[in-house]
């Protein structure tokens, strides 16, 4: 049997979360849980414990790779792969987060076919 994957996305644009949302689990047909906050993604991701973690790189109170940190250092959600969704037209962002090593960005804007494909080949997940 196969099992449905899910994805938390950790955004705090509720119109992009609600997009995204909407996207993915339309087009891929993935389980999709919403965090509006760093906090709250923190929280969702060790007791959800998702298949993976949309993370927007720009959040208040806590940035996206302040979260990455904290969610590579707890046992419970070390082991859940991250892909930072970032702007494109951000290089100094991009350079950080390539300096921190096995690290994976998707740049925006994108369309919903075009990040259902690339969360697919970084994730080396099968249609």
């Amino acid at each position: 049997m196969i099992t449905r994957k899910t994805i938390l996305v950790i955004d705090d644009d509720d119109g992009l979360r609600e997009i995204i949302k909407l996207s993915l689990s339309t087009l891929a047909g993935w389980e999709v849980i919403t965090a509006g906050s760093g906090k709250e993604g923190l929280s969702k991701a060790a007791t959800e414990q998702p298949d993976a973690i949309l993370l927007d790189m720009v959040l208040p109170e806590m940035d996206g790779l302040t979260i990455w940190r904290e969610l590579a250092a707890k046992e419970a959600t070390k082991h859940i792969p991250t892909i930072f969704l970032t702007a494109s037209a951000d290089v100094k962002e991009v350079k950080q987060l390539l300096s921190e090593g096995e690290i994976k960005a998707i740049a925006k804007p994108l369309t919903p076919d075009q990040l259902v494909s690339q969360i697919r080949k970084i994730l080396h997940w099968k249609e």
